[in-house]
């Protein structure tokens, strides 16, 4: 069954301030080290992270995460899916992946 795309901003109307300001939660960071970490950018389920909090709260904190751009949603009406936009983060914030991923790598992502 196809999905439908949920709709970031374009990679040129990336705003500094609006990604720090999704970065700066540690739920959401946490969820940006997986997917900064895993080089297949596959799409994930949005319940495969292990988030300590409401599914009505995951909502919230995916919808923070595509309105900065990080990631796309796919609404398969049950359910959804994320996948990381590690081309248009990288082309726009060149380096942010990279921190991300040694923040997960060094143990030191929250969890």
């Amino acid at each position: 069954m196809a999905g439908r795309n949920l709709v970031g901003p374009e990679v040129d109307a990336f705003e500094l301030g609006v990604v720090l300001r999704a970065l700066a939660d540690e739920h959401r960071r946490s969820v940006m080290t997986e997917l900064a970490a895993d080089h297949t950018d596959g799409e994930r389920g949005c319940n495969s992270f292990a988030l300590p909090i409401s599914k009505q709260t995951q909502t919230h904190h995916f919808r923070v995460l595509r309105e900065a751009g990080l990631i796309d949603e796919i609404d398969y009406g049950n359910r959804k899916g994320v996948r990381l936009r590690r081309a248009d983060v990288e082309s726009r914030f060149p380096g942010l992946l990279a921190l991300l991923e040694a923040e997960h790598r060094d143990g030191t992502a929250p969890h």
